[in-house]
């Protein structure tokens, strides 16, 4: 976000000059199309433009701050926040339903499918024998282009005979899964937690490896 010509606020307009500052920068936000880290002009730039003084900018930011929008860094200025979506988890969760509900397009990566030998932790919430083959399906979801899931799924290969081969050539789990007359299914288990990721985890989500992601460990089951 770059700084603009001078444009001084309404007063007296019965809407606070800290709150017309606000609304201004989130319309320039909105309408540039920044990523993520883009670093907004200074107080004194934005002081200047609006015409007022630096601490009705400074709680213009605050607000901002607040809603997510933008992060404040102590000595380095002010950023624009990473996108924040809202992500209910409900007994059918809904990747697709819950962007398309927020008017953002959702769309998902597949980035490896194989068929592999379920280990302890996947066998038994699949309940099958460790060793089972099982196939595995790891993607990336995307929100407006921008990374914002990195998943992996596992599926009991015996159930879903051809299954790789049928997600290798889908966008969607739950449309393969129609395939199967499988038509619908729901949450039976849901655990989240928060940790550091992992090193493919951080460059699928095109973040430093430093910075901790929520983890959602979920178990879905037939919704007969």
């Amino acid at each position: 976000m770059t700084a603009r010509a001078s444009s001084p606020v309404e007063r007296g307009a019965g809407v606070a000059v800290w709150r017309q500052i606000a609304q201004r920068i989130e319309h320039d936000l909105r309408a540039g199309g920044q990523g993520g880290g883009a670093r907004l002009p200074t107080e004194a730039e934005l002081a200047s433009r609006f015409a007022v003084n630096r601490h009705t900018v400074r709680r213009a930011i605050a607000d901002l701050a607040a809603r997510g929008l933008v992060r404040v860094e102590q000595g380095r200025g002010t950023f624009l926040q990473d996108l924040v979506v809202d992500y209910p988890l409900r007994r059918r969760t809904s990747f697709s339903a819950n962007l398309l509900a927020q008017g953002r397009e959702p769309t998902h990566q597949i980035l490896e499918v194989a068929e592999v030998a379920a280990d302890a932790i996947v066998a038994g919430p699949l309940a099958v024998r460790q060793g089972t083959r099982v196939v595995q399906s790891t993607s990336i979801g995307l929100a407006d282009g921008i990374p914002i899931s990195y998943g992996r799924s596992w599926f009991p290969a015996a159930r879903f005979p051809g299954l790789a081969d049928r997600l290798r050539g889908y966008t969607s789990i739950s449309a393969t899964l129609a395939d199967y007359d499988l038509a619908d299914y729901r949450r039976e288990t849901t655990r989240v937690l928060a940790r550091l990721p992992s090193a493919d985890e951080a460059a699928g989500l095109r973040q430093p490896v430093t910075e901790p992601v929520l983890v959602t460990e979920a178990l879905d089951v037939d919704a007969g």
